[in-house]
C-alpha cells in the first residue's frame, strides 16, 4: 500500500494560516462539505478502517492502515467510486457495518506542490493538514508557514479528539449543527 505523507498542525488560527498559505504563494483549490463513513475492518483493531468518503464532487472508499503516529506512518489505498450511497449500500450486504458517519468541512489550497486542508471538525478546533511528496515535503512545507517539525503530528483524527477528551469510536454521528 502507498505511504501517505501527511502532518497535522493543530488549533490553528484559520484566518492567520489562511494569509500565509497566500503569502507564501499558495493557491486555494476549492471548499468542500466532506460526509464519510468508517468501518472496522476487524472489530477492536484501531490500526486498520475502511473509509468511505464523498467530497461532493467525488466519491472515494479507502482501505487505511496505521504504522505509527509520524509524518510516514499511514498507508492507503484508495479507488474512486461512482456512487457513494451505493457503495455503502454494498459495503453493508457483504458484512461491512459503518461504525460511524462523520462530517467536516474542508478548505484546500496548494503550495508548493504539496495539498493543504484546514479541516474544521464538529466540536474541536480547526487544524491544519499538509500532504506532500515526502516526508522532507512536508517539514519543508511547514516550513514555509513558519511551522517547525516539532508542531507537527502524523495522529489520525480519533487521536486527536482523544486530546480534547473525546472518544470519537463512542459517536455514531457526528455531524455539524
Amino acid at each position: 500500500m502507498p505511504i501517505e505523507f501527511e502532518a497535522k498542525v493543530l488549533e490553528i488560527d484559520a484566518d492567520g494560516i489562511r494569509d500565509r498559505m497566500v503569502a507564501a504563494g499558495g493557491r486555494p483549490a476549492g471548499e468542500s462539505l466532506m460526509r464519510r463513513f468508517v468501518y472496522d475492518v476487524q472489530a477492536g483493531d484501531t490500526s486498520r478502517w475502511i473509509r468511505l468518503r464523498d467530497d461532493g464532487r467525488q466519491a472515494t472508499l479507502t482501505m487505511k492502515e496505521i504504522a505509527h503516529d509520524g509524518i510516514d506512518g499511514t498507508s492507503e489505498t484508495e479507488v474512486v467510486v461512482s456512487d457513494f450511497a451505493t457503495t455503502h449500500e454494498l459495503l453493508r450486504r457483504i458484512g461491512f457495518e459503518a461504525k460511524s458517519y462523520q462530517e467536516n468541512r474542508r478548505e484546500s489550497y496548494e503550495l508548493a506542490g504539496a495539498r493543504l486542508e484546514i479541516d474544521t471538525w464538529p466540536l474541536i478546533p480547526p487544524y491544519l493538514e499538509i500532504e506532500g511528496d515526502s516526508r522532507a515535503h512536508v517539514i519543508e512545507v511547514a516550513g514555509l508557514l513558519g511551522t517547525g517539525e516539532e508542531q507537527l503530528t502524523g495522529e489520525n483524527t480519533t487521536k486527536v479528539y482523544a486530546r480534547y477528551g473525546i472518544d470519537l469510536g463512542t459517536i455514531a454521528e457526528l455531524r455539524f449543527g
